[in-house]
């Protein structure tokens, strides 16, 4: 468009005349003409949809705050009420390990082993304590010879189905091999041989124990032939294997290397 203006000419140029002036049309979005001001006054009508948008948003949050805020509230209370429950538990627990740790120790440390065995017999404790005083119990009328009183308890205690697998599992070995002796060759070995097997927290020991008793029976070749197989067992510690060679050697055996050696 065009638009008329009034230029005062110079000093002494006489009257102003007026002359005609384009202005460029405003241009916006794709190409339309708008008229002076249009984008400012979009400008302003945009900032005011953000700031309605803005407030909407938020009022929305609100909302969801008010209606499931109280969810993340009990998350966080259930989060520190666990934790405070699982120290609470350990710290029990240790007390409770403690308390029966310092029992035991004042029941043993009597100097006379009738005052010890008379001691553990008045401990008030169940479970895994009970296991252990009666483990304990066992070793004091042991060495007290009273192997027969000490077999009795040990029997007891790998029946008792409230103890722990591994601690009735030691028990029955402890009493079989208190046995030796005692109790009749056959009936102890196969005791030792349900012991014995595949996982067996005690698998080894068991197995050194029958072939023990085939030498307390004099028979020989079955002790070897057990022997034998605890020093070729992957499972068998340095230790045992050791005592099963110096066995083999003892009863005239050979062992696997040295014959594999002769040949």
């Amino acid at each position: 468009m065009f638009q008329a203006v009034r230029i005062e000419a110079a000093a002494g140029l006489g009257k102003a005349s007026p002359i005609k002036i384009r202005h460029a049309p405003t241009k916006t979005w794709q190409g339309r003409v708008e008229p002076e001001g249009t984008g400012e006054r979009m400008s302003e009508t945009d900032s005011f949809i953000d700031e309605v948008t803005e407030e909407v948003r938020r009022d929305r949050l609100y909302a969801l705050l008010r209606r499931w805020g109280w969810v993340g509230v009990l998350f966080v209370l259930v989060v520190v009420g666990g934790a405070a429950w699982n120290e609470w538990s350990k710290a029990q627990t240790e007390n409770a390990a403690m308390a029966l740790g310092d029992s035991l120790y004042d029941a043993l440390e009597a100097d006379d082993p009738a005052a010890r065995l008379e001691a553990l017999g008045v401990l008030n404790v169940d479970g895994t304590g009970a296991a252990i005083a009666a483990l304990l119990t066992a070793s004091e009328q042991l060495a007290n010879e009273e192997t027969e009183a000490a077999i009795a308890t040990l029997q007891a205690l790998a029946t008792d189905p409230d103890v722990p697998a591994d601690y009735r599992s030691l028990a029955s070995l402890k009493a079989l091999i208190a046995g030796q002796g005692t109790m009749d060759e056959g009936e102890r070995r196969l005791g030792l041989e349900g012991l014995a097997q595949p996982g067996s927290p005690y698998r080894m020991v068991a197995k050194e124990q029958i072939a023990l008793s085939y030498v307390a029976e004099g028979d020989a070749d079955a002790a070897l032939t057990e022997l034998a197989a605890i020093v070729e067992d992957a499972e068998t510690g340095q230790a045992l294997r050791d005592r099963a060679r110096g066995l083999i050697i003892a009863l005239g055996g050979e062992l696997a290397e040295d014959v594999a050696a002769n040949n």
